[in-house]
């Protein structure tokens, strides 16, 4: 079996691979010369991340395809339903990445109450000569203990923020697919552990209660969080989205940071990527970072180990 692994994959997926006897292709072919690379390699397993997109057409014309693989939770770059019933396996890693995503969510909720992203552009170019005024600039910030976090979108990226949210003390909510109660287990470095519950409730009520609030979600048909919900937070409010770019209204989402609606927002994604908008790039109550929410050093290694075992499972199961 030969495995292409076009957006790349660590070594230690590579290692578990090899050592089951799988030639593995650790290659970026660029979207226009995939489907003639797959054919001449007659490779059997193509493994994505964001970058590339897996069509019906690519599927039509590489027959060799038997398992299509995505390093990470979100599938939209890939025609799932079609891919499936062309009889081609489609695994992913819902799990690997999700403690990364949260910890960057973190650190933009933390980074927007201190001011920190703006602070790091001015103070290289005017601590020296305005240090005083700078200070004053940015002592107005807030903590996040006591604060209420609305989570929208609960499965594993959103229960990690959770988790993550609650060590800070914070109040936090949720909305999910159905309203009611879901328990969250908190372990610590010395093998203790606590379960905590959680209300999800829906969309309407968070957006009234949040200070804060995380978007979660996959890709959307169109807006999740446009003029009129952002009109029902609190005044204020900050917004994180960390999920898909498109599920957040940016222009709307401008607009009400200049009329003070909303004090900061933090984006790991965008409408326009890899192409954010100007006004987005240059905003200072913007918190920036270029979709790294699950590329830390750890998420990789264990999205590699995870398809790797994934794959060498089905062809034990299936012969393939």
């Amino acid at each position: 079996m030969k495995i292409l692994a076009n957006d790349g994959i660590s070594q230690s997926g590579i290692d578990t691979l090899r050592e089951a006897g799988f030639e593995t292709l650790n290659v970026h072919v660029a979207q226009e010369q995939l489907n003639n690379y797959i054919n001449d390699q007659k490779v059997d397993v193509l493994l994505v991340r964001s970058a590339t997109k897996v069509s019906k057409d690519l599927i039509d014309n590489c027959p060799t395809l038997k398992i299509i693989g995505r390093g990470g939770v979100g599938m939209d770059n890939i025609d799932v339903e079609y891919a499936l019933k062309n009889n081609i396996k489609v695994i992913n890693t819902p799990t690997s990445s999700a403690a990364s995503v949260a910890e960057l969510v973190l650190a933009h909720l933390l980074t927007g109450v201190r001011f920190l992203h703006d602070s790091n552009r001015n103070m290289p170019l005017e601590g020296e000569s305005r240090f005083k005024e700078l200070k004053k600039k940015y002592s107005a910030g807030r903590e996040l203990r006591g604060k209420t976090l609305g989570i929208i979108g609960f499965g594993k990226i959103g229960r990690e923020v959770a988790k993550m949210a609650l060590g800070c003390g914070m109040n936090v909510i949720a909305s999910d697919q159905e309203s009611g109660k879901a328990d969250i287990k908190l372990s610590f470095f010395d093998g203790q552990s606590i379960t905590l519950e959680i209300r999800t409730e829906p969309v309407e009520k968070l957006l009234k209660k949040s200070d804060f609030i995380s978007l979660h979600v996959p890709a959307q048909s169109g807006y999740l969080i446009g003029k009129d919900e952002i009109a029902r937070m609190k005044d204020g409010v900050g917004i994180v989205n960390t999920s898909r770019g498109g599920v957040l209204n940016e222009v709307a989402l401008l607009n009400a940071i200049e009329s003070g609606k909303v004090s900061f927002a933090a984006l790991d994604v965008f409408e326009d990527e890899p192409s954010p908008s100007v006004q987005i790039l240059m905003n200072e109550n913007v918190s920036l970072s270029p979709h790294i929410g699950g590329s830390t050093l750890e998420a990789q290694d264990r999205i590699g180990k995870e398809l790797a075992e994934q794959i060498i499972e089905i062809f034990k199961a299936e012969k393939i």
